[in-house]
This record gives C-alpha cells, sequence and structure tokens, in this order.
C-alpha cells in the first residue's frame, strides 16, 4: 500500500461561462464584444485562482492544443499527437524538433509565473524560430507599460498582439504568445493559462468575407479577441470539468495501489498532460510503472493517449 506518498486534494464545483456569454450571432461592436469576454474570464478566473491538484495537467493540455494551431500557422503539418511524441519520446534533453520547439515554447507559458525579461524572450523567441535582432530588444518594456496601463485585459492581449507584428512581420506565433502573458499579468493570474491561438482559426477571427483577422491587420482585431477570449475560456473550463472528474478517479484509487512509487507517477499524471510509459523514479522501475499504468488504465483513471501497443503515453 501506499504509505508515505500524500494523496493529492479534488477540487470544488467547477464554474462553467454563462451560456448568455457566448454570443450565438455575429456581434458587430467591440463593447459588446468585450461585456462577453469579461463574464466568461470571471468564470475562469475562480478556476484559475483555485489552484487544484490537476492545475498542470490542465495548463500543459491547453499548452497543446495552443501549440497544434501555432505548427499550423507555420506552415507545418503536425498534429497534436505528433507534437506529444516529438516531446516525450526524444531523448533526455533532446532535440524535440521545429515542432516540438513550438511545443516548448507554450509549455513554457503555461508552467512559470506571467513575468518577462529579456532572458526568458530571447528563449521564446529562439523556440519559434525568430532572430532577436528582428527588434524584439524593446518588447519587454512594451509589456510592462501595456500591463500598467488602464486598458481592459482583453484590449492590452491584442495590442501587444498587434506591437509584435508591427515589430516583425513574421512574427505571429510570438505575438499570440505574449497575448496570452499579458492577459495573465493583467488579471493577476498566478501562471498564464494557453488560450489565444488556438481560436485563430474560430469564427471570432473571420471578417465579413471569411478571411481571417491577423493581429495588426485589421481594425475589427480587438472585437475579434474578446469574442475569442469568451470562447477559448469556456473550452477551457469544459475541459478542466473533464480532467477534474478524471483526477478524482485517479486519486480514488490510490488506496487500491500497492506499486512503491505509485504516488510519484500519480503527482506527474497530476502535473502534466502526459507520461511515457516508460517512466522511472527513485522508487518506481520501468516495469513497475507499465503494471502501474494497465492497472490504473483497468481502474479507468487514466487514457491511453498514443493508441499504440508499444512506446504508450498515459494521462487523464
Amino acid at each position: 500500500m501506499i504509505r508515505a506518498d500524500r494523496s493529492p486534494t479534488t477540487s470544488p464545483l467547477l464554474p462553467r461561462v454563462p451560456a448568455w456569454a457566448l454570443p450565438d450571432g455575429s456581434v458587430k461592436h467591440e463593447t459588446d464584444a468585450a461585456f462577453f469576454a469579461g463574464a466568461a474570464l470571471n468564470s475562469l478566473d475562480c478556476s484559475v485562482r483555485s489552484e487544484p491538484a490537476w492545475a498542470g495537467a490542465w495548463r500543459q493540455r491547453l499548452a497543446l492544443r495552443c501549440a497544434a494551431t501555432a505548427v499550423r500557422l507555420a506552415g507545418r503539418s503536425e498534429d497534436a499527437a505528433a507534437l506529444r511524441d516529438a516531446w516525450y519520446l526524444r531523448p533526455a534533453d533532446g532535440d524535440p524538433g521545429p515542432a516540438g520547439s513550438i511545443l516548448a515554447a507554450w509549455r513554457q507559458l503555461a508552467s512559470l509565473a506571467p513575468v518577462i525579461d529579456t532572458a526568458r524572450l530571447t528563449e521564446v523567441v529562439d523556440l519559434l524560430g525568430l532572430r532577436w535582432d528582428d527588434g524584439f530588444a524593446d518588447l519587454p518594456g512594451a509589456i510592462d507599460d501595456l500591463v500598467r496601463s488602464v486598458r481592459p485585459a482583453p484590449f492590452a492581449a491584442a495590442a501587444i498582439a498587434s506591437r509584435v507584428v508591427g515589430l516583425s512581420p513574421g512574427a505571429e506565433l510570438l505575438a499570440w504568445w505574449c497575448a496570452d502573458l499579458v492577459l495573465a499579468q493583467k488579471l493577476r493570474w498566478p501562471r498564464p493559462v494557453p488560450l489565444l491561438i488556438a481560436q485563430a482559426f474560430a469564427p471570432a477571427f473571420r471578417d465579413g468575407r471569411g478571411k481571417r483577422i491577423r493581429p495588426g491587420e485589421h481594425k475589427e482585431f480587438e472585437r475579434a479577441v474578446s469574442l475569442a477570449l469568451a470562447q477559448g475560456a469556456d473550452d477551457a473550463l469544459r475541459l478542466a470539468t473533464e480532467l477534474s472528474r478524471r483526477a478524482e478517479r485517479l486519486v480514488a484509487m490510490m488506496p487500491k495501489l500497492r506499486a512503491k512509487g505509485a504516488g510519484d507517477a500519480i503527482k506527474k499524471l497530476l502535473d502534466d498532460d502526459a507520461v511515457p510509459g516508460s517512466l522511472t523514479t527513485g522508487n518506481l522501475s520501468r516495469f513497475g510503472a507499465r503494471r502501474l499504468f494497465e492497472r490504473l488504465q483497468t481502474f479507468e483513471a487514466v487514457r491511453e493517449l498514443s493508441d499504440r501497443s508499444s512506446f504508450r503515453l498515459y494521462g487523464l
């Protein structure tokens, strides 16, 4: 039986974005769109601040969604499954490749406090395949100015995205990354919640002719960002509800687990999008991990995410 490992606590009932905050038709005025965004972000704020035990898995699953869209914007073909493989099946400290580096940028966003300095931004610029000398040296100061301004959070997020693309037209991925960072700073979240780029191909970012509204290229961009945040908050809370149920089932199974170090594996499942079936820890061998994950899958406490018979990945 597990003795020394401490069981994570489960979360209270999660809020949802009210139906009236999700417009089902055209929204022409940015003030109306901002109202919808505010209502949705208020619901999301409650979950963010509660910091449930599964918050790490939630943020990293959202980071994967965002990275999949970012890869598409970059003109690459990797989907979420391929990104998972690039990240989790690479050698220790190995290069995940160009698509995996894009995922690394959003994983970093989801993992750290929403503060920015030159060192961190330089790393992100490099992960996204950009060059620091493309005019990004003043970007930390611009972010700080926007965060200190009285502009509402959705408009500040839109402003920094447009600013980045204004500095370098090919830096759209960085623009969306910075938008989520500024949003988190304005809302005083402990860590960012990756949201915006996942909506880049959604109806919110389509104009009347069906053309995609890009940062800095359209007068309706602020309105589009607000609508995208309303939908993104709803999507994030739906995922949170799903993961919360699975996490509660996972924690409930702990008394039935006899593997030494099972608590280490469960902690990793709660903290990340996926865990390799070949996991080893100081208390858990690769063979022990395989048996543990198979047992948890039998209990329907985890899912196998790769749909393979080998090189398996498990998660909530």
